[in-house]
Order: C-alpha cells, then sequence, then structure tokens
C-alpha cells in the first residue's frame, strides 16, 4: 500500500474482487478488468464517474462518511471491512514516531502463559514473538522467540506440512496483521517486513493485494502433527493491556474429545530443561525472558 494514496489502493483492490453477477448486473461481452468497472461502482454508489476515479487516483482524499459508507455497500465489506475503509479516509494526525522498542510481556501475562497449561505465546503488533511456553514450541516449531508468524507461514516449508489448511490460514493471518496495523504500515519494521515477504513469496504476494482486513476472532486449525497425528484445535486470542499491542495467543480442544487426549499426549511429551529454556518464561517465576538482542553462542 504506497504511503500517498492508501485509500485509492484499496478501493482498487476492492474493487477488483468483486464481479458484476455478485450484484446482479449483467456482464455481457469482454471485460479487460477484473471485477468491477469504476463507472459500475460510481453509478451503483450514486456518484460520479469522475469522482470515483478522482479517489482512486488519491486527487480526493476527502469523502463524505455517506459516501464512504455507499462504497462498502457496492464494495461488499462487511463491518470490519468498513471501519479500515473509513479509518484510511480519516485525517492523519502528524505525530514524531518513536524510536522503536522491542516491548515488554507484563508480568502478570507471562505467569500465564507458564501455567496455563496450553500451547500459548504473545506476539506483538507485527507478529514477532516475544514469549512462548514449551507446549507452544512442541505443538508448532516455529513458535519460538524472536520469529515472526507471518514470515514462518510463508517461508517456513514446515509449517505447510504442519497445517492443513495452510492457503486459508496464511491469509488469515494476514489479514489480521493489516487489521491491527490499521493504517499505521509506515513503521519500519512493517515496511521491511512487508517488503521481505513480497521479495521472497508470490503467495504472500497475492494476499497482500487483497486488502483483506479480518477482526481478531477465535479460529479453528487442523494440523498433522508428526508425534500425536492429525489435531482439531481453536486458536483464541486475547489483548494485552497496555500500550505496545501485544496479543496473547493459546491453542485449545473442545474438552473430552480425542483433539485435548492427543493434546495432553504431546504435553506429557514436552519436558526438560531444554524446551525451558526456548521458551521465553521462566517457569520458576513466570517471567519472560527477552532473549532477542542476546549474541547467539558461536561454536
Amino acid at each position: 500500500m504506497s504511503e500517498e494514496n492508501r485509500l485509492g489502493d484499496y478501493l482498487r483492490a476492492r474493487r477488483e474482487l468483486v464481479t458484476p453477477d455478485d450484484l446482479g448486473l449483467p456482464s455481457h461481452g469482454v471485460r479487460r478488468v477484473p471485477g468491477l468497472r469504476r463507472e459500475e461502482v460510481a453509478l451503483l454508489a450514486g456518484i460520479s464517474s469522475d469522482y470515483y476515479l478522482r479517489l482512486e487516483q488519491g486527487r480526493d482524499r476527502n469523502p463524505s462518511a455517506q459516501i464512504l459508507d455507499a462504497l462498502a455497500r457496492v464494495l461488499l465489506l462487511d463491518d470490519t471491512a468498513t471501519a479500515y475503509l473509513h479509518q484510511l479516509a480519516a485525517p492523519r494526525p502528524r505525530t514524531r514516531r518513536r524510536p522503536s522498542r522491542r516491548p515488554a510481556v507484563p508480568p502478570a501475562t507471562a505467569q500465564l502463559l507458564g501455567s496455563i497449561g496450553l500451547p500459548a505465546f504473545v506476539t506483538d503488533r507485527t507478529l514477532d514473538i516475544i514469549a512462548v511456553n514449551p507446549l507452544a514450541t512442541a505443538l508448532v516449531p516455529a513458535v519460538r522467540v524472536g520469529e515472526n508468524r507471518l514470515r514462518s507461514f510463508f517461508l517456513d516449508p514446515a509449517e505447510r506440512d504442519l497445517h492443513a489448511d495452510w492457503a486459508a490460514t496464511a491469509a488469515q493471518c494476514v489479514a489480521v496483521f493489516r487489521r491491527r496495523l490499521g493504517t499505521d504500515v509506515d513503521d519500519p519494521r512493517v515496511v521491511r517486513l512487508v517488503g521481505e515477504l513480497s521479495l521472497k513469496s508470490a503467495e504472500f504476494r497475492k494476499v497482500w493485494a487483497r486488502h483483506d482486513v479480518r477482526p481478531v476472532v477465535d479460529k479453528p486449525i487442523r494440523m498433522n502433527h508428526p508425534q500425536v497425528g492429525e489435531l482439531s484445535l481453536t486458536l483464541s486470542k486475547l489483548d494485552v493491556d497496555g500500550p505496545d499491542g501485544l496479543a496473547l495467543a493459546a491453542y485449545h480442544a473442545a474438552p473430552g474429545s480425542e483433539d485435548a487426549e492427543r493434546l495432553a499426549l504431546l504435553a506429557s511429551l514436552t519436558t526438560g530443561p531444554a524446551r525451558r529454556r526456548a521458551s521465553g518464561v521462566d517457569r520458576r517465576t513466570g517471567r519472560a525472558e527477552n532473549r532477542l538482542d542476546r549474541p547467539r553462542p558461536t561454536t
């Protein structure tokens, strides 16, 4: 998404995803563009074609709330995407960016992470993992302190093998990531991450170009785990109080189910000081160990 025309980029991306059939429009003849034409969007939204063109090109950046709602209706946006559209059109205050710093996990959250008894981890707003318990790493090996969930999904082949619905899960991860960022996509860490993934992954480029946004909600996850077999779990995320945009994520299964039994079996296999050291959480104190800045031992 370009810094200077975020609203236009979003409108164009969403327009290309809506077909005439979706809106009951005739689709005679050869269409040179995917999705709707600009004039079709303008007609259905009750605005002039010239005005809509100015919006997409970034020559007009102050549409009214009524126009945005009309465009959202034509583009079949849900409540989350509509709110995001309004956010893109809102004036952005000029603020001085503070130096980037790595957030710390609150002590109570770290204690919960060490005692919850479920695979759980904490991410920051860019989906970097800053704390994790041993069971989460045993379930998903890429869930380790210092790793990034987006980078793992798109660049680690083991993630594809582990997730039975890899494409859908990865796309949802991107949509949640974009929703959590809001309009703050010019953060240097975000720019570097998106740039890296865009260069290295065609799948990421395709999903990122859709401009999907989704709320953080519980979602089903199907896995083919090499130790305990097939698992159907739920991934739940809870925002952590504070200004750093942290979230605690936990995998869990329906009580009494075979999946719960398999998760318990995995927990029984997850022992040893090596896993505790890798977790990012001191299980004796419940405190998170933030080791991202520590040098790795050399051999």
